[in-house]
């Protein structure tokens, strides 16, 4: 029996339109940038963002253009196994981006950049992501 999880999709609803409502993309977004952005409140054991705007921090993976992107969200919980690519963020603190969760978004969701990873982790994870989808 899986558990279930206490989610809040009355409080994410009204985010969520407002951020499509808005219409409004960051002036400049590029891969290997770090950002915080409205991942939402989502189903089963997808990762959700926290706070009031429903936000965590995302690598972005790949630019299709300027209002659509696609990330891999990041988490400060240390995993070790081939799902997950811990690194270095140059924040004190070793950053774990979920390569299962990568998903394209909208960039109207992102908020602030908040910094950018080596390409040497970049060009890892990236091969990783393909390596698990085995395309």
């Amino acid at each position: 029996m899986v558990k279930t999880m206490s989610k809040n999709y009355r409080k994410w609803t009204p985010v969520k339109i407002a951020i499509n409502s808005s219409n409004s993309a960051p002036d400049g977004y590029n891969e290997r940038e770090v950002w915080f952005c409205s991942v939402g409140e989502n189903v089963g054991f997808e990762e959700d963002g926290k706070g009031e705007k429903f936000i965590r921090p995302v690598l972005i993976l790949k630019i299709y253009n300027q209002f659509f992107c696609h990330v891999v969200p990041l988490s400060t919980t240390e995993k070790r196994n081939r799902f997950y690519y811990a690194f270095d963020g140059g924040t004190g603190k070793i950053s774990v981006a979920l390569l299962t969760q990568s998903r394209a978004v909208s960039s109207s969701r992102l908020h602030r950049k908040i910094g950018k990873i080596c390409k040497e982790d970049f060009v890892k994870i990236k091969t990783q992501i393909k390596e698990l989808l085995d395309l």
